[in-house]
């Protein structure tokens, strides 16, 4: 998947930068030129719906950690790096996840709990994907009429959500992971290649928090306030960049983007995908072609400026932990040495 990741995202960064040459680097650079440094107020702005999205991953987890061992602004820096990761790295957009089931499993929580509640979390991020973007079609419809593009989209999504409920299904009733870790011991013949997969537990942990209705509404609700939030960003960037729209229409606008970028998920930072999305769905609610790449442009620097000190801190607390396991070993050799 790795290996695939380089020429996949090449392909992207290839059409981005065709639709920015298509379309006049010049005018572009004019409308950045607009913005100026102005547009670093989306850095901090951004926090508050990555906050908010924070705020619901802690509700999930809370039943599993009710000390707090890993409490909220801990868990706001785990997301800035898994977002990071999965926006900024050659990876599947799972790729950060994983690394945030694994800082979080390092301050002493229970493995499967831990994952359970991330995995939840995805599932629970699916099916308000697919509501706001229900949400995001309903007001383009209003905004625009009816369109051809709109119904389509509408049918695709109508046609997605029986997938996310029977996923939600599956989950609850079958033991998926047991099942998983089972067939990869029949095909390795070895059942200490997997003992720490630990499907079984994983599977109660699963069913256990999927039991939790009030949780997982409570996790919804916040998914669904940092996505309406997220769409004020995008309200905010028009602005800066001098072409103002409603706050209606930054909901279909960051809805459609965020449902082209989800459902393409496989092309790295959504690579070409995001630009060619925003310049479809903005100029059905007026937004000219040069003002939506220079949105997916301020909203690419806003990714590397406000991921890259993520990114560094999480290099650093491996490069600590590394450290400190080579001093202790060190240790232990230099003490069984001198008995």
């Amino acid at each position: 998947m790795k290996l695939a990741a380089y020429p996949i995202g090449l392909t992207g960064l290839a059409v981005a930068a065709a639709l920015v040459v298509n379309h006049g680097w010049a005018a572009i650079a004019q409308v950045f030129a607009r913005g100026g440094w102005s547009l670093l107020w989306l850095l901090p702005f951004h926090a508050l719906p990555l906050l908010l999205d924070t705020f619901g991953w802690r509700v999930l987890l809370y039943p599993a950690d009710p000390s707090k061992r890993a409490p909220t602004l801990f868990l706001f820096w785990v997301a800035t790096v898994r977002e990071a990761v999965s926006r900024l790295l050659p990876v599947a957009s799972v790729g950060g996840d994983l690394i945030g089931i694994r800082l979080v499993i390092l301050r002493g929580l229970d493995g499967a709990s831990v994952t359970a509640s991330v995995l939840i979390e995805i599932l629970l991020t699916v099916l308000n994907q697919t509501l706001f973007s229900a949400l995001g079609v309903l007001v383009l419809i209003a905004i625009t009429q009816a369109t051809a593009l709109t119904h389509t989209i509408l049918i695709g999504l109508g046609l997605s959500l029986p997938m996310v409920i029977g996923l939600f299904v599956l989950l609850r009733n079958g033991a998926v992971f047991e099942r998983i870790e089972q067939f990869v011991q029949r095909a390795l013949a070895s059942a200490n290649v997997i003992a720490a997969f630990g499907g079984k537990g994983l599977d109660a942990a699963i069913q256990k928090l999927l039991r939790r209705r009030a949780r997982l509404c409570g996790c919804l609700i916040w998914q669904l306030a940092c996505y309406v939030t997220g769409s004020f960003e995008t309200w905010f960037a028009l602005r800066l960049l001098g072409h103002a729209i409603t706050p209606a229409a930054a909901i279909a606008l960051e809805a459609m983007a965020q449902a082209v970028r989800h459902f393409i998920f496989f092309v790295p930072a959504g690579l070409g995908v995001q630009e060619g999305g925003l310049i479809l769905i903005g100029q059905l609610i007026g937004i000219p072609a040069d003002f939506a790449l220079a949105l997916s442009l301020t909203k690419r620097a806003r990714e590397v400026l406000f991921g890259l000190p993520a990114l560094i801190s999480w290099q650093w607390l491996e490069s600590a932990r590394l450290r400190t396991m080579w001093s202790r070993k060190n240790h232990v050799n230099d003490s069984s040495s001198l008995s």
